[in-house]
Formats: C-alpha cells, sequence, structure tokens
C-alpha cells in the first residue's frame, strides 16, 4: 500500500459517496420520463440536419453478428465502472504520483455528468424502435436494463452526455502517460475510440451524447490540470 490501508479506505469511501449521488440524480431524472423522451427526439432531429442516423445502420449490423454483439456488448458493461476501478487501483498502487489527479480528473468529469442527467435527461437510442433501433444488449445473455440489480441502479435516462466516453477518454489518456511500453501506450490510444463505437452500436447513445461526453472530459481536464494546460499556452505564445 503507498499511503497504508487507511488511504484506500477513504478513497473506497469518495466512490461510495459518488454511487450515492449517481443515484440521487437517476432519481430526479426518473421523474420526468416524458422529457427524457422529448430530449431524445430533440437529439435526433439535430443529427438528421446535420446528416443522417448512421448509428441505426452501425447498431444493426453489429447485432447481426454474435461475435460482435458479444465484444459491444461487454466492452458496454465493464468500459465504465469495471475499467475505471481497475485502471484507479492500478495507478493508485503502481504509479501512486499520478493518482490524485486522475481520480480528480474521473470524479468531475462525473459530476458534471451527473448535472447534465438532471437539467437534461435524454432517453437513448434503443428507446427509439419505431426509428429502426435495435436493442442490442438484450441478445447479451439475458442481461440488459431490465435486469434485476441493473434495472435498480442504471439511470435509465443517462444519455446526454455520455459518461462512457467521458471516461474512456480520461483512462485512455491517463493509462497511456503512466504505461511503460509502446504497446501499451497504443492500446489505451485506441480505447477510447472502440468504446465509442460500442456504445453506439448497442444503441445506448447517439454520436451526439459521444460529442458531448468528449467535451465534459475536456472541460474537466482544463481543471484539474490547469498547470499543464496554463504551461502549454504560455510555451506556444512564447
Amino acid at each position: 500500500m503507498p499511503r497504508g490501508w487507511l488511504d484506500l479506505g477513504r478513497q473506497v469511501a469518495i466512490w461510495f459517496a459518488f454511487l450515492g449521488l449517481y443515484q440521487l440524480a437517476r432519481g430526479v431524472a426518473d421523474r420526468n420520463p416524458t422529457r427524457a423522451f422529448e430530449n431524445g427526439l430533440g437529439v435526433i432531429n439535430i443529427e438528421e440536419r446535420v446528416g443522417d442516423l448512421f448509428e441505426i445502420t452501425l447498431a444493426n449490423v453489429i447485432a447481426g453478428s454474435k461475435v460482435m454483439t458479444f465484444l459491444v456488448s461487454w466492452t458496454y458493461w465493464n468500459s465504465e465502472f469495471t475499467v475505471v476501478g481497475v485502471a484507479l487501483l492500478f495507478v493508485y498502487l503502481r504509479r501512486h504520483e499520478h493518482f490524485h489527479r486522475f481520480r480528480n480528473w474521473v470524479l468531475l468529469a462525473n459530476v458534471i455528468g451527473l448535472v447534465g442527467y438532471v437539467i437534461v435527461p435524454t432517453a437513448p437510442p434503443r428507446m427509439f424502435p419505431t426509428f429502426g433501433f435495435p436493442d442490442t444488449l438484450a441478445q447479451f445473455g439475458g442481461l440488459n436494463h431490465g435486469s434485476g440489480l441493473v434495472e435498480l441502479a442504471a439511470n435509465p435516462y443517462a444519455a446526454m452526455p455520455s459518461l462512457h466516453a467521458a471516461d474512456a477518454l480520461i483512462v485512455g489518456l491517463s493509462l497511456a502517460v503512466v504505461c511503460r511500453h509502446w504497446w501499451s501506450k497504443a492500446i489505451w490510444l485506441l480505447w477510447p475510440a472502440w468504446v465509442w463505437f460500442a456504445v453506439m452500436a448497442t444503441g445506448n447513445h447517439f454520436w451526439l451524447d459521444i460529442l458531448a461526453g468528449i467535451v465534459v472530459a475536456m472541460l474537466a481536464a482544463l481543471v484539474v490540470h490547469r498547470r499543464l494546460v496554463v504551461g502549454m499556452v504560455r510555451r506556444a505564445a512564447a
């Protein structure tokens, strides 16, 4: 333990506190499903004006392959809490000097996202089957958003912004920095793009949700890594 068991317990407590905040945001968002569907339709209208809903084609192509369905579904279920948790534990134990900024970046981005869920609850693509969106996760070993504990803990209207997208970007960039081998750096740099692909392929996020998630991650980075950002700006202006 880099700083003893007490500090590890403190970090775990911080995460449980965040879980409580998440459940609070979920409860607020769940009270207005009509607004969530209206906002979801608003996202669809914006995307149709910009181009087209390519996510429909993507999701239906993936739904036709059992292997790809398994891969994108596994990624969706594990990319946020499981991968983020393991990444935080790895950095805490093996690259501890980077841990607090990494943790704070994740926490701040998620808090911003939770505020977004309360202010702009948004139904995900899978809730609009009339547009042609499939519910890919329903084919994944019986585990879906209506399954027991998942239904209790998940926020059904947490599409905008995509915290899957934000967390994947934060984890990917952070692990690429702290890992020492070129191949591991390459894998983590590719991780965000794969997660973005997976959450669209499972019908859980529009590309606009992902873009919003990227913006959230960058806003949080400006706060957590402000000294680095200021230094880069000064060097660029010199």
